[in-house]
């Protein structure tokens, strides 16, 4: 009997959910990959377009993962996460284009940065790639995540490694021992803010994100699940996130920025309250005020599980 293959050494994962429009472009650009070691796995969150069908006939070496019913982002990234092969694991949005240098930039970076756990992609703006979608996620005190660089103009101080608080799931990049060590996405959030949630447990266990410039993908933003459901995924799971995982120092020194910063976020939506989406942005407040206990009781686990300095936190706060 022949030896078994070994595994490749990276697993690239897209999720997606009727998303058969967007599938080819992407994967037409891992199929440009200068670096080939990897395994490419595709999670369909129980499609109703042709996607699964358009897979197994038009790429049957890609490995194809049908959930039965719709889970939401977070599942599908962890049922990909759970089938990966290879060592490192690369996530790749469905409406995103890797460039062919993608995935050697982040191979190149995880072996000059061995204190890396995970990477961050410098996303440009699909259609307008002169422009960030981000460069690394950020964190304020006020309990808002945002994307750095976002919708600057691409170039200085963009084009140096750095590092990071987190990486925007679009394009990322994780050793498997993270997952194996603060576990993979929280799928209670479903979607949006999910990998914020990721970079804090990781960041309160230790680990490390950088940002590699030469690892370079298109984004179109929100061209799978976007409008109301994202205003009000985002509107919900941001207090959310903030709650399970900001240690008490900051809440005690801060908790009048991350009110005011949700106060205003409220007084923004009931100005615009003939939108649906100001309308949603309410409703996902009102519904994280309903959970809260639930993320207080995950918020116990994971303080307890913290292993860095409050000097270390602060300085991955932005003002």
């Amino acid at each position: 009997m022949p030896a078994a293959a070994p595994p490749p050494r990276w697993s690239v994962i897209i999720p997606t959910w009727n998303g058969r429009h967007l599938l080819q472009e992407a994967l037409a650009g891992l199929d440009a990959q200068t670096l080939r070691d990897f395994e490419v796995v595709v999670v369909d969150d129980h499609s109703d377009d042709d996607t699964a069908a358009w897979l197994r006939a038009q790429r049957p070496a890609d490995r194809l993962i049908e959930l039965s019913q719709r889970r939401g982002l977070a599942a599908a990234l962890n049922r990909g996460i759970a089938a990966a092969r290879g060592g490192f694991i690369a996530l790749l949005n469905n409406d995103a284009v890797p460039d062919p240098a993608w995935l050697r930039a982040l191979d190149q970076a995880f072996t000059q940065a061995p204190s890396a756990s995970f990477l961050a992609s410098r996303i440009r703006l699909y259609d307008d790639p002169g422009r960030l979608h981000a460069a690394g996620d950020t964190y304020a005190e006020n309990g808002l995540p945002g994307n750095r660089g976002v919708w600057q103009p691409d170039g200085p101080p963009y084009t140096a490694p750095c590092e990071v608080f987190g990486a925007c799931a679009a394009a990322a990049a994780y050793r498997r021992e993270l997952f194996d060590d603060v576990g993979v996405f929280d799928e209670d959030l479903v979607m949006y803010c999910e990998d914020v949630d990721l970079d804090w447990r990781a960041q309160l266990a230790g680990h490390r994100c950088r940002y590699v410039p030469d690892a370079i993908v298109r984004h179109r933003l929100s061209a799978t699940a976007g409008g109301v459901v994202a205003s009000y995924l985002v509107a919900r799971n941001r207090p959310l996130v903030a709650v399970m995982n900001l240690p008490a120092f900051v809440w005690r020194r801060s908790w009048w920025r991350i009110a005011g910063a949700q106060l205003r976020l409220a007084a923004a939506a009931l100005r615009a309250v003939r939108g649906q989406a100001a309308r949603a942005t309410l409703a996902g407040q009102l519904a994280a005020s309903r959970r809260l206990f639930a993320a207080w009781r995950k918020r116990a686990r994971r303080q307890r599980a913290r292993r860095v300095t409050d000097a270390y936190i602060e300085a991955l706060l932005q003002q």
